[in-house]
């Protein structure tokens, strides 16, 4: 996937969740969609950090080394904040560091719980997800895509 795939797959995302957000009517059917939302959060968040880091190796190594990277990244799935900061530091103990204080507290907790859920809801279990719940997952998923590509493209996470 490329960064300008990346982008509209978001601004689809970003578009569904204001369609959802304006949704009036039965509490069950927004139940639904907010399943079906934190779903694809988790995947936005899996694939666009797979994309920030083969992205990343592209840009600043050889065709070689990208394509073991790209092998690599593609493997990681299920990526809660643990995984994701030890994927990282696979590229820069310094970025995992960076990436693991910039994203402590709510962050961390917003990726470990859309991922737990997706699992969850894959399986068939009922969760109680509500949509503004998977609204602050979202939102926390972005923020840590942002800082990650901030990162690759050579300024600090903050």
């Amino acid at each position: 996937m490329t960064k300008i795939e990346l982008w509209t797959r978001q601004q689809r995302l970003d578009n569904l969740f204001e369609i959802i957000r304006n949704l009036e009517g039965d509490p069950e059917l927004i139940s639904h969609w907010a399943r079906y939302l934190c779903v694809q959060v988790s995947g936005f968040l899996e694939t666009s950090i797979q994309t920030v880091l083969s992205d990343y190796a592209r840009c600043q190594s050889s065709k070689h080394v990208s394509r073991f990277v790209d092998a690599q990244v593609g493997r990681f799935q299920n990526l809660n904040m643990e995984r994701i900061l030890n994927l990282v530091g696979q590229f820069d103990p310094d970025w995992e560091k960076e990436l693991r204080a910039a994203t402590e507290d709510e962050p961390k907790d917003a990726v470990d719980s859309v991922v737990a859920n997706r699992n969850r809801i894959a399986h068939g279990e009922d969760v109680g997800i509500t949509f503004g719940r998977v609204s602050r997952y979202y939102h926390n998923a972005k923020l840590v895509v942002d800082l990650l590509q901030k990162r690759c493209d050579g300024s600090p996470a903050k």
